[in-house]
């Protein structure tokens, strides 16, 4: 766990630097990237996650993933920029599930995506990704939206693909809200051989973890119902940032 109350862009890095990986509790992230920006819109930003869509391409036909998608360009010292709608595509080697295919997922919607929570969390990411590759002129950055549903008789799977890397340079994964869930546990794994390097369980809003892609694989195991009566499910953004 890293501990940012002092200065959360030098401990983040050095942290990840070392070990390829992050965790930060809630409150400290939320701190940090107050100090960053505004959340002034994180209420409607949270409850945007009650409006994704089904994610049609799982290879195992589950039903237990919705998602939306959107793409940036960050300048490092200049303005991020939304990009025209278009599809998220990883290779066969990133993804060995859903690879190869350009995957059209829905967009996430403006006021979300150009809100000062968005923006905030996207500026963040580039001043700390920034200081770990100051020679990176301009980034491509994808955000991704999902809710990972858990039923009675179907977990619901965070990383289908189990321990995987993405194919970029840095990813964030900030927890909105989970409910009525067990598990879902973040596992890091050596790249030499997939041992494991730690592990650790997102579960208050805000909670997060920053990773080195090209230094470590990252899985988050199945989450299934406490209670299968009642709704259940994960919600979490994702943000990644490549060197363009």
């Amino acid at each position: 766990m890293a501990d940012i109350a002092a200065s959360p862009i030098d401990v983040l890095q050095a942290a990840i630097t070392r070990g390829g990986f992050a965790f930060v509790h809630g409150a400290a992230m939320r701190d940090a990237l107050a100090r960053a920006g505004s959340l002034s819109d994180w209420d409607a930003f949270a409850a945007s996650w009650d409006a994704l869509e089904l994610d049609t391409y799982m290879a195992d036909r589950g039903r237990y993933r919705r998602r939306r998608h959107a793409v940036y360009a960050a300048a490092a010292d200049g303005a991020i920029v939304r990009e025209p709608h278009q599809p998220h595509f990883q290779s066969l080697e990133y993804n060995p599930l859903h690879g190869d295919i350009e995957r059209w997922f829905a967009p996430i919607a403006p006021k979300i995506g150009d809100g000062p929570s968005m923006r905030t969390i996207l500026g963040f990411c580039r001043t700390l990704f920034g200081a770990m590759a100051p020679a990176a002129k301009s980034w491509r950055v994808e955000t991704h939206q999902f809710r990972i549903e858990a039923r009675s008789g179907e977990l619901g799977r965070p990383t289908p693909e189990g321990a995987h890397r993405d194919g970029v340079d840095y990813v964030l994964v900030l927890l909105i809200r989970r409910r009525n869930i067990a598990e879902g546990t973040t596992t890091i794994h050596a790249l030499a051989d997939r041992s494991l390097l730690g592990s650790f369980t997102l579960t208050d809003p805000f909670d997060a973890a920053l990773v080195d892609d090209a230094l470590v694989y990252h899985g988050v195991t199945p989450v299934e119902p406490l209670d299968p009566a009642e709704p259940a499910y994960r919600d979490v953004l994702v943000v990644t940032f490549r060197r363009d």
